[in-house]
């Protein structure tokens, strides 16, 4: 399929579909920080999601971004921090034996967090080589899901109708 987006000319749709995928979970991430403004811990949650928005939108910009040094150690050092995050809210989860985790705060988080941490490994090394028709497949199928999950969740007021009230007034 040829290399990774190298220049404009040579683009693939696969180049400009793993671009576009990018860009919208760069805009996805950017929204989940947007609405932690109002949260208690606002704080650890932007982070949690602006540095994957900026590292994705990186990535939609210039594919080969992947392959430098500072973009890999700010994405791994983000994994590692989220995947200790993850691994005690799905503790935290599993004890309180919560089946509905979009209906806890906890579980919107665990979800999250969990989201930008896998798609960060799947943006790795990405700009090495051609992206190829299983990450572009798989980052469409990714893609996709949270914003239907969370238009489907926006809409349905009777899903909402538990939530606390700082996360009713966010979007």
């Amino acid at each position: 399929m040829g290399e990774v987006c190298k220049e404009k000319r040579d683009k693939t749709w696969l180049c400009v579909t793993w671009q576009v995928c990018n860009l919208f979970m760069s805009l996805f991430f950017a929204l989940a920080a947007y609405v932690q403004i109002n949260d208690p811990d606002a704080g650890i949650w932007m982070v949690g999601y602006g540095v994957p928005a900026v590292l994705v939108a990186l990535i939609g910009l210039k594919p080969q971004v992947t392959e430098t040094l500072p973009w890999r150690r700010v994405a791994d050092l983000h994994v590692m921090i989220s995947s200790a995050v993850i691994a005690m809210l799905g503790w935290a989860l599993y004890k309180e034996r919560v089946t509905q985790i979009f209906h806890q705060e906890e579980g919107r988080e665990f979800s999250g967090l969990m989201l930008t941490a896998v798609w960060l490994l799947l943006c790795r090394h990405s700009g090495r080589g051609s992206v190829g028709m299983l990450r572009v497949s798989t980052a469409v199928a990714i893609t996709v899901f949270p914003f239907v999950a969370w238009l489907y969740y926006h809409i349905n007021k009777e899903l909402r109708s538990n939530w606390p009230e700082h996360c009713k007034t966010a979007i």
